[in-house]
C-alpha cells in the first residue's frame, strides 16, 4: 500500500473547504431553521412625491389575492393600495413562507401559475423580503402603472424561483 504524500492532501483538503465554503454561501442552510417575522402598520400616507396626490384622506384598495405555493409553502394576502398621498404600496399580510439566501418580492405582467416558469419582461423587483412571516409593505416605483401586473411573487433571485405568488385581482368599487 502506497503512503498518501502530504503533497496531494493539503490542495486536496483546501479545495473540499473552498467547496464547502462556497455551498454554505449559496445555500444559507441555516435559513431552513430560522424565522423573521415583520409586523409593519399600512402607511396612512405617501411621505414622498410618490405620484399624484389623492382626495380620498384614507389608503383605498387597487387589488388583491391569497399566495399560492410553488417551491416552498407560501401564504398569505397581497394587496396593492393608493395610499391617501398619492403614493403606491404592495402590502403582505398574514405571510407565511421560507427564508432563503436571496428572496425578493416582485410585480408580475404573468399570472400566479406561469409565474412557475419565470417572472416574465417587465417585472418590477420592490425590494428583499423583509421577513417570511408577518405583514409588511414595499413601496411601488412612481409611474408604476399597476393595471399591467397580474400577479405578486415571492421570487429566490439566487436560484430563478418562485417559493409562492398571488392573482392580483382588481378590489370593486
Amino acid at each position: 500500500m502506497s503512503r498518501v504524500s502530504r503533497r496531494t492532501v493539503v490542495p486536496v483538503l483546501v479545495v473540499l473547504v473552498a467547496a464547502a465554503g462556497i455551498g454554505l454561501y449559496l445555500f444559507q442552510p441555516w435559513k431552513a431553521f430560522t424565522d423573521t417575522t415583520v409586523n409593519e402598520a399600512l402607511p396612512t400616507a405617501s411621505r414622498s412625491a410618490a405620484g399624484p396626490a389623492t382626495k380620498d384622506p384614507k389608503p383605498k384598495d387597487l387589488a388583491e389575492g391569497r399566495f399560492v405555493t410553488h417551491e416552498h409553502d407560501t401564504s398569505g394576502t397581497a394587496r396593492t393600495v393608493r395610499l391617501a398621498g398619492g403614493g403606491q404600496v404592495l402590502r403582505l399580510e398574514d405571510l407565511m413562507t421560507s427564508e432563503g439566501p436571496d428572496v425578493r418580492v416582485y410585480l408580475s405582467p404573468r399570472n400566479a401559475h406561469a409565474v412557475k416558469a419565470g417572472l416574465g419582461d417587465g417585472a418590477v423587483e420592490l425590494g428583499k423580503l423583509k421577513g417570511n412571516l408577518g405583514n409588511q409593505n414595499y413601496a411601488v416605483p412612481a409611474g408604476t402603472d399597476l393595471s399591467t401586473f397580474h400577479s405578486a411573487v415571492i421570487w429566490c433571485k439566487r436560484f430563478s424561483v418562485s417559493f409562492g405568488a398571488a392573482d392580483l385581482a382588481q378590489v370593486k368599487g
